[in-house]
């Protein structure tokens, strides 16, 4: 299983700072969405260029235009970008075409979704290269909130997906057996004390 660092920080410099500390530990630099919009596409590019062996995602959550946004990404050095699974089919298709004529891949983000297993296998189907089982910030904070329904959805769904949605080092083992292909943590790195050893337990954990 891949580890995934959200980083949930408004500008470059704080991105360049958390992903210089925990870097070794993650597969995949993830750029929220609120760093995008804050400091722009230019960040991918400067992000990617200080860790050109990872895999640099850009959490655009397109919901239109999906073949221009995911190719203007592309092209700003992201290896992957996310659109959202309650977009038009096509919005979709046109993201992974773009993906296509760059090599790079797209991920299907299944916020918002009431029925995320079915989608999740279709939105495979049209050549999404996994997708992101994924509770936001906002119904993070809701009470009652429980992580078991995108576990539970992953295992349902059958494709290769991610998990987002407060994983922790307590829940990282559970992520894992739902057969998960990558856990997405936030601020279980960003807000620790020590980012860089947070990372790393959660790295030993999965290892």
């Amino acid at each position: 299983m891949k580890l995934q660092l959200a980083m949930d920080v408004l500008t470059l410099e704080a991105a360049l700072e958390l992903s210089g500390k925990v870097a070794e530990y993650v597969d995949i630099i993830e750029l929220g969405t609120p760093l995008v919009k804050n400091a722009g596409l230019s960040a991918v590019t400067a992000i990617k260029q200080a860790h050109p062996d990872k895999i640099v995602f850009a959490d655009l959550k397109t919901m239109d235009a999906g073949e221009l946004e995911a190719d203007i990404a592309f092209k700003a050095g992201a290896d992957l970008v996310t659109v959202l699974g309650v977009a038009d089919n096509s919005t979709i298709t046109g993201a992974i075409k773009a993906g296509k004529a760059h090599g790079k891949g797209v991920v299907v983000d299944l916020i918002g979704v009431e029925d995320k297993a079915a989608r999740a296998k279709e939105v495979t189907e049209l050549g999404a290269t996994f997708v992101e089982m994924h509770s936001g910030l906002d119904e993070q904070a809701q009470e009652g909130y429980d992580l078991n329904a995108l576990l539970t959805a992953g295992k349902e769904s059958g494709v290769s997906f991610s998990v987002a949605g407060g994983v922790k080092l307590a829940t990282i083992k559970d992520v894992q057996a739902s057969g998960a292909d990558v856990a997405v943590i936030g601020g279980g790195i960003y807000s620790a004390d020590d980012p860089a050893q947070a990372a790393k337990e959660l790295r030993d954990a999965i290892s």
